[in-house]
């Protein structure tokens, strides 16, 4: 039996990675941050299936005695400060958690034989507009201190590849939304939104630029193309993306009309939800990833929209 050491398990991509590999018959292991009261929402269906260390991304001591004890034979640092708007507000400990925190992760694991799995991000890469598709030759030049923290993270294990001889590789993941997206992420802003709309709770949603254009997939699929660049022969960084982009005013039009209502009576833009510095467009082309691991998307974009919707539906019905 293989065992993995997750870091972000209690997360949108965490929980569903981990739910993953104990269906590969995995024993999975998970960091959770010292907090008085964990958060555990998301692995609460699959607690008592695996193992649960408290500890720190920004704590070495705690992360390298879980290294000692746990011993995995795969690590997935999904682990990170990760919403970019918070960026800006609080860009020490981002970087911190997201950047430094994977080079505490790599020492940490260096010399233990596992396999090495960073998250990285398309904001990595910053704007490309007029059409233009990103690989995992194009120029990196973030626009937050997130992306500046995830350039950090990816160059990190690119060394530690290169210096140490490390089986460490970064899935450079496009935006992937799902049911569990937290709340502060504009694509589950928008579906709990339209939900509590719907259900009279609510009377507005104000959003920031509506224009921006992203590649947006489904969590779960993402997760598997995780699993499967570790399971390559050498590591290889891998760009995971749908190729398609749609706007964040299409995400609402779709996400209202699906629950019979009229976005534009609804939605108001604000200010104060737009970025520093705008990134306006991101798309991905993970043609490497097809060839590679055989992968490609399976959830389409307007199915992702109605299941999110669907979703929070039933939840704000439930609270009621």
């Amino acid at each position: 039996m293989k065992t993995a050491f997750i870091t972000g398990i209690t997360g949108q991509d965490g929980s569903y990675l981990a739910e993953f590999l104990l269906n590969k018959g995995y024993e999975v292991h998970g960091l959770v941050r010292r907090l008085s009261t964990p958060n555990l929402r998301n692995v609460e269906h699959i607690k008592n299936k695996i193992t649960i260390h408290v500890g720190d991304m920004t704590d070495s001591s705690s992360l390298n005695k879980i290294a000692r004890n746990v011993n995995p034979d795969e690590v997935y640092n999904l682990a990170a400060q990760s919403y970019v708007h918070a960026s800006w507000s609080s860009p020490v400990a981002t970087v911190d958690i997201t950047g430094v925190g994977t080079l505490r992760m790599l020492e940490a694991f260096k010399d233990t034989g596992a396999k090495f799995y960073q998250a990285g991000s398309s904001e990595q890469f910053g704007n490309y507009k007029g059409g233009s598709i990103i690989t995992e030759d194009s120029t990196m030049s973030p626009r937050s201190p997130y992306g500046c923290a995830k350039v950090l993270a990816y160059n990190l294990v690119r060394n530690y590849r290169e210096s140490y001889g490390m089986f460490a590789c970064t899935g450079i993941l496009f935006n992937h939304e799902s049911e569990r997206r937290g709340y502060e992420f504009v694509t589950r802003k928008i579906s709990n939104a339209v939900a509590e709309i719907y259900h009279g709770v609510s009377d507005e949603l104000v959003l920031g630029n509506i224009y921006a254009i992203r590649d947006w997939g489904y969590a779960p699929d993402y997760v598997e193309a995780m699993w499967k660049i570790m399971q390559l022969p050498k590591p290889q960084d891998i760009v995971i993306a749908t190729g398609e982009g749609h706007t964040v005013k299409e995400f609402c039009e779709k996400a209202f009309t699906h629950a019979g209502l009229d976005w534009e009576k609804y939605v108001k833009s604000s200010g104060e939800f737009i970025r520093p510095a705008e990134l306006d467009w991101l798309r991905g082309d993970s043609s490497k990833a097809t060839k590679l691991i055989g992968w490609k998307p399976t959830v389409e974009f307007d199915e992702l929209v109605k299941r999110m919707v669907d979703s929070d539906i039933n939840i704000v019905e439930a609270n009621k």
